[in-house]
């Protein structure tokens, strides 16, 4: 009997909140019934058809109606919130180091606060707050770094004693903590309830809504959704969401142009017990130890608690496809290490009576962030799912979020983190999906460290050149699965040692990326760049110009074998991209974007570029390796090489020319280095890397030749303040706010996307300017590290956040970049950043809570680069690679 106390108790609870649903919404009666033979027939068109009538489906719904939009329909193939929505554990929880996901926790719970009060349904939200448990310091270390983030926000949130924990939860053993965070305004929901009354709301703005429905497949004609097919028959519209849960996957591949979701359901085990014997009061705080691997929260009286253990269980790997999501097996002996850190953390639980372990299937993505976003195969076609068992804190604000996008094109917030073009087809192999889901569970309680890296799911794109850099002390890391090499480990490191050095302070390679530094300002280093995006757009008249010019914001016109620093731009001005353009013939271009990238701009490109056979796209990212050649003498080895002078009289800064290199021809060599130092990047046909690498690395002993990795890179662009596209850059940074006005062809009469928002800022001003911050008081061998997303302070008031950091080698300092705004004291209006603005102020970088004084600089430092400043006014460009 107390088996099915769990799902009886969610059954009277749906009926209970379905009859006030059905009383409010009568026309909508007979498609909640499964006892009415005749249920309502299906219109045969809507503007929007949403799959999925769990938490995402119904929210999407609900904030597409406040948004004006009524012709609707969401369908669900059982019945609504009956699949793990119905499951979730209802906690509501604001403390994420995404800064994106920190922003949707906030926002629904926000909205669950006031919803019962808007639908009348019943949402059982109390407010009991979080503490997160820390048993290391490194555990407090990270809770202080969310902390500092909650508070700028204006999210209550305090680091307390583990004295202060037992006072706000008395059953908690306190012996082996060392601190806690404490967030008093979280909360717990009823998480079906809310979905109901989300839909309630819905269905009174006009939305239809049909139970017991299943969509088959998506209709495309022309790269676009047509309509769906269902059980019940077609509907044709112009938008489908996909919000399937852990079937989107399966639903994405059904269609007549698959579109590619990367997730994987995983068995999720909580447990319920019956009351205590003193029952707990409903507004005891939800306990998270993240270290012991669980959660804890009240549940009538008792508790229900589950955990995320080390070695997880995927499932439905095969496909499988069931309406509702009945209870799984129960497992036990699966269950008891997270059952043994429940009794180590809550001794008086030991003759506690368990009323049921409860085995319910949660989606997980390959980054542990949830999807969203248009396809970028089919127009119209979007999805909100994977939302790696924080459905319901993410529910409200991925509703909107997606809402906003559909309705105005693009969110409220920058929510690159989260598109669903972030991945490409590659990341959709079921083996990998499979074997990631078994890491990123685990790693939900796992101390994030900066530069972590994800073990499974490696080496699946490589450069040619993999074997040999492997050989010769590579260490590796991953973006957009290809291959990157960090830095070399000189012969004779103890290897193991280096490879788990996990920390938040001084890195164990911080003496190793030195030397690869120091080789680059004084000698030749080659790092392999093989990973960048490379597109080829040609036209057999002038289309690829014409078409190029409009998308970009710099002038592309320029003569054969130059190459051009440039911003592809939304409306608002803002960075959709930041490419380098080289012009090959007078109809060809040679396009170099970030590595994450590729799928997300060949989209973009795709669905602006005129419809002409004439003109021609092509990803040639594979065709070609890229070694960059990095350092004064990188001119000495070329040179020799190639029998060909390369001083700057022969081969100007940014310019591109075919050359012989070795034996290999057709190599296209191009005059930066996306860091600012001197050197070439050279472009080779794959046949011919191996080939061209040794012929580099055999020519360049005498001149001091050196391998190095992205961590030197990143330390020599960061201290030349150049930015780089998905972490200082972004869709919603324009080139007027980070200094990039001499990229734009304002004064060229020309038309381009973006330009009407950039005028209105060069008139009016901008409200932030991305600036250059040098850590004055910071003690690199003992302080804790920066490495982004600290909040800045001016004058000592929250101003906005770094969004990239590194060691400088050359200044010896730690140097930051972010984003300044101007807040009114007393109205928090934004106001306009002016260069005073940014000189007069006192600045500090806020470090888990400790803050460092730091010299802010519109420009990079002038006595060191005095010498190269006319040149780097050119290359200034924030190269956009990492």
């Amino acid at each position: 009997a107390a088996g099915m106390f769990l799902r009886l108790l969610s059954d009277v609870r749906w009926r209970a909140a379905n009859s006030k649903w059905r009383g409010v919404t009568c026309s909508q009666r007979s498609t909640l019934s499964t006892a009415d033979p005749h249920p309502v027939p299906l219109p045969a068109r809507a503007q929007v058809v949403i799959c999925g009538g769990g938490i995402m489906g119904t929210s999407v719904a609900y904030h597409l109606s406040k948004m004006g939009w009524r012709d609707i329909v969401l369908l669900e193939q059982g019945r609504l919130a009956a699949g793990t929505t119905r499951f979730c554990a209802g906690i509501v929880s604001t403390a994420r180091h995404v800064s994106v996901e920190l922003k949707m926790a906030d926002y629904s719970n926000k909205l669950y606060q006031q919803l019962e009060q808007e639908t009348g349904v019943n949402t059982g939200y109390v407010k009991t707050g979080s503490i997160s448990l820390a048993q290391t310091q490194d555990r407090l270390i990270s809770l202080k770094r969310i902390a500092s983030s909650l508070k700028v926000m204006g999210i209550p949130c305090e680091i307390i004693t583990p004295k202060q924990v037992a006072q706000l939860h008395p059953l908690i053993n306190i012996h082996d903590l060392v601190g806690a965070m404490y967030v008093p305004e979280d909360a717990l929901v009823s998480s079906a309830n809310v979905s109901l009354a989300l839909a309630t709301a819905a269905s009174r703005n006009g939305v239809q809504i049909h139970e017991r429905t299943s969509v088959s497949h998506v209709s495309v004609q022309k790269g676009h959704v047509t309509g769906v097919e269902t059980d019940r028959g077609q509907i044709q519209c112009q938008y489908f969401v996909n919000c399937a849960g852990q079937w989107a996957y399966e639903l994405g591949h059904s269609g007549e142009e698959p579109v590619h979701i990367p997730l994987h359901a995983c068995e999720h085990f909580y447990l319920l017990t019956h009351p205590l014997k003193q029952p707990l009061a409903s507004n005891l705080p939800t306990i998270v130890d993240p270290d012991g691997r669980i959660y804890v929260r009240n549940w009538q009286g008792g508790i229900l608690s589950g955990g995320f253990e080390k070695n997880p269980k995927p499932l439905f790997t095969e496909g499988r496809n069931q309406l509702e999501i009945q209870n799984l097996q129960e497992d036990w002996d699966h269950f008891e290490p997270l059952l043994s850190a429940l009794l180590r953390r809550m001794p008086d639980l030991e003759a506690l009576q368990i009323m049921q372990l409860v085995n319910c299937p949660e989606s997980f993505t390959p980054d542990m962030r949830c999807i969203m976003g248009e396809s970028p195969t089919v127009r119209g076609y979007f999805v909100l799912a994977g939302m790696n068992s924080a459905g319901i804190s993410y529910g409200g604000g991925a509703g909107k979020y997606l809402a906003e996008w559909m309705v105005n094109g693009y969110p409220t917030e920058n929510v690159w983190p989260l598109d669903l073009k972030r991945f490409g087809a590659l990341q959709s192999s079921r083996t990998f999906l499979r074997h990631r889901v078994m890491e990123v569970m685990p790693l939900m309680c796992d101390l994030k460290v900066p530069r972590w890296d994800f073990q499974t799911g490696r080496q699946l794109r490589t450069s040619p050149l993999y074997d040999r850099l492997d050989a010769q002390g590579a260490r590796w890391m991953e973006k957009h699965g290809f291959e990157r090499v960090k830095y070399f480990v000189p012969p004779g490191k103890d290897l193991l040692d280096l490879d788990q050095s996990k920390t938040f302070y001084k890195p164990d390679w911080f003496d190793i990326v030195g030397s690869e530094v120091k080789c680059c300002k004084e000698a030749v280093c080659v790092i392999d760049m093989s990973s960048f995006t490379k597109f080829e757009i040609s036209s057999t008249g002038d289309q690829a110009l014409e078409s190029l010019q409009y998308l970009f914001s710099n002038d592309l016109d320029v003569p054969v074998g130059h190459v051009v620093h440039t911003g592809m731009l939304n409306e608002k001005g803002g960075y959709e991209n930041d490419c380098s353009i080289a012009r090959l013939s007078k109809r060809s271009f040679f396009m170099i974007s970030p590595t994450d990238q590729q799928v997300h701009c060949w989209a973009w490109l795709k669905n602006r570029l005129p419809d002409d056979n004439s003109l021609t796209v092509e990803d040639v990212t594979w065709k070609y390796t890229a070694l960059n050649l990095i350092g004064p003498r990188a001119v000495d080895v070329l040179s020799e090489l190639s029998y060909a002078p390369m001083t700057a009289e022969h081969f100007p800064s940014l310019f591109c020319k075919e050359m012989s290199v070795g034996y290999a021809n057709g190599i296209r060599v191009m005059s930066i280095t996306h860091t600012g130092e001197p050197g070439f990047v050279l472009y080779i046909p794959i046949e011919y890397a191996l080939h061209v690498y040794n012929e580099v690395m055999n020519m360049g002993q005498k001149y001091g030749i050196r391998n190095a990795g992205y961590y030197a890179l990143r330390s020599l662009r960061i201290e030349k303040f150049f930015a780089f596209w998905g972490q200082d850059l972004d869709a919603f940074t324009t080139p007027m706010e980070c200094g990039r006005e001499f990229q734009v062809k304002l004064e060229k009469g020309m038309q381009f996307i973006g330009q009407e928002a950039l005028l209105e800022q060069k008139q009016n001003g901008v409200y932030k300017r991305f600036t250059m911050f040098i850590l004055e008081d910071h003690d690199t061998d003992t302080d804790l590290w920066p490495w982004w997303g600290e909040p800045i302070f001016r004058n000592g008031r929250y101003v906005g956040k770094t969004t990239s950091s590194a060691y400088s080698y050359t200044l010896e300092r730690h140097v930051c970049l972010g984003f300044v705004h101007h807040f009114d004291e007393k109205t928090g209006e934004e106001l306009v950043v002016t260069t005073d603005f940014i000189n007069q102020g006192e600045y500090e970088i806020d470090i888990a809570g400790q803050r460092f004084q730091a010299k802010a600089k519109l420009y990079p430092f002038s006595s060191l680069f005095t010498q190269r400043r006319r040149k780097d006014e050119v290359e200034l460009s924030g190269y956009q690679r990492e």
